[in-house]
């Protein structure tokens, strides 16, 4: 019978952790410039309207 490879195994869980940490940090970056062009879109308008 063949002996597992549990170094492989351990490898590919480490290649699979990375790439949804990746991916995490990814989608976070997006949320983030998504907020910072609606935060700055939306003050101006408001701030003309506390103006008067």
């Amino acid at each position: 019978m063949a002996k597992p490879n549990y170094s492989f195994q351990k490898r590919q869980k480490e290649l699979e952790k990375k790439k949804k940490t990746e991916e995490k940090a990814q989608r976070k970056r997006e949320k983030q410039l998504e907020e910072t062009a609606d935060s700055e879109e939306q003050p101006a308008p408001a701030a003309e309207e506390n103006s008067p």
